[in-house]
């Protein structure tokens, strides 16, 4: 399986961030209670006008509880196939301990809870934006965002990985359809820190992460995300027309059909594969 190339996807991330930028980031924060801002806002700040266009579109309705509403409903709905949760003695014979244990256990539950909200707002945001109409269904429910998750390890660059390193990331991010952007999903940069962790990780998710199976499950994500984020767009209030509306439509494209639905059922077979505390 061939490696993807290094994304050049233009992005703004937080330790950089201008004030305006970071403002809005802070907001995000906030309203989803996930410590980190996830890659598609990073790049929408590269475009102008478009992060506060997309947020003042869809803050209200993350706000308010309606995003953690849905993203719970999506969550509940996706049906995956079984996978084994680990013994400790597995963990540990990959040459992890338990400090590390309880850190990548806040890490997935950062992104599962991330990616959750993201498609469903997301998705959304791309289906107003192109015009496709609402499909009928139930309508929006508001639910308690959850407790701040805590902070996570700093976000690794792929280029200043380690080469062995680099070259698992890439295996883990040729596995997915969206290998073709460039783009390797977050969690699998995130996860460098454990290089032995990478390494262990086909194996024991087994069929999760194969092409057919991880296709299968990012079309149904995308079919519950479309019908949550349906529901979700009476309480959208878009401050006018979308600036930078195809840049933003084409990236919207890449990360709600592609990346964050195959990074949903990944984050929640994860979460179920780790160990007992």
């Amino acid at each position: 399986m061939k490696p993807p190339a290094a994304t050049s996807l233009p992005e703004i991330r937080e330790q950089d961030a201008p004030p305006a930028t970071a403002a809005v980031y802070a907001a995000l924060r906030q309203a989803s209670g996930v410590p980190l801002v996830n890659l598609i806002w990073r790049h929408f700040a590269a475009l102008e006008g478009a992060l506060p266009w997309a947020w003042a579109t869809l803050g209200p309705a993350m706000q308010a509880g309606y995003a953690a509403g849905a993203r719970k409903r999506l969550a509940a709905a996706l049906v995956l196939p079984p996978v084994e949760r680990l013994t400790l003695a597995q963990w540990q014979a990959a040459g992890l301990d338990m400090a590390d244990l309880q850190v990548i256990r806040g890490l997935v539950q950062v992104y599962s809870r991330g990616n959750q909200t993201n498609l469903v707002c997301l998705t959304a945001l791309r289906r107003h934006l192109a015009g496709t109409p609402a499909l009928p269904g139930a309508p929006a429910v508001v639910a308690p965002v959850g407790a701040p998750l805590p902070p996570v390890p700093s976000l690794p660059r792929l280029a200043e990985l380690p080469p062995a390193t680099q070259m698992l990331a890439q295996a883990l991010g040729a596995r997915h359809d969206a290998a073709a952007t460039g783009i390797i999903p977050s969690l699998w940069l995130h996860l460098a820190h454990w290089p032995a962790l990478l390494a262990a990780l086909p194996g024991w998710l087994g069929p999760m992460l194969q092409p057919p199976m991880l296709r299968a499950t990012r079309h149904a994500a995308m079919a519950l995300a479309e019908r949550e984020g349906d529901a979700l767009r009476p309480h959208f209030t878009p401050p006018g027309p979308a600036p930078q509306a195809a840049a933003m439509l084409a990236a919207l494209e890449t990360f709600t059909t592609l990346l964050i639905p195959d990074m949903v059922p990944v984050g929640l077979a994860l979460e179920a594969m780790l160990p007992e505390a």
